[in-house]
């Protein structure tokens, strides 16, 4: 997908479906999960290693739009981007593809707290330069 440089690939499990056989809404949410979770793991450690060193990166908002249906055995790709990083906050753009179609995209904001008081706390200059490099601005 144009713009993004990161993406992971996924198959629809069946329980991710609903008696109509289609994947049931919440399923994508989770999706954009893994897509993340990958994504990050392409820092040291991965998201695991934010956590280690005293910081989470809590979900504050979502946003999920859906254009074709998917149902039990579709090979995927969910195409990820971080963007809009500001202090404590950041953004993750998703893109999930079935054979060059776009089956649905959405957004995820995240803020970064101190893992241990819960509080925002600026984003590692670590983590904004790896995004910045993987991100090529």
């Amino acid at each position: 997908m144009e713009g993004f440089r990161f993406s992971t690939d996924l198959r629809v499990r069946y329980a991710e479906t609903d008696a109509q056989g289609v994947v049931h809404n919440a399923v994508y949410l989770v999706w954009f999960e893994i897509a993340r979770i990958a994504y990050l793991d392409q820092f040291p450690g991965g998201y695991r290693g934010l956590v280690e060193a005293g910081m989470e990166a809590t979900t504050i908002e979502s946003h999920a739009r859906y254009l074709l249906s998917t149902r039990f055995d579709d090979r995927l790709r969910i195409w990820a981007r971080a963007s809009d990083l500001r202090g404590a906050r950041f953004r993750f753009d998703y893109v999930i593809g079935r054979d060059g179609e776009v089956v649905a995209d959405g957004w995820t904001t995240h803020a970064c707290v101190d893992a241990t008081t819960m509080r925002p706390t600026r984003m590692p200059p670590a983590l904004r330069e790896r995004i910045e490099e993987i991100e090529g601005g």
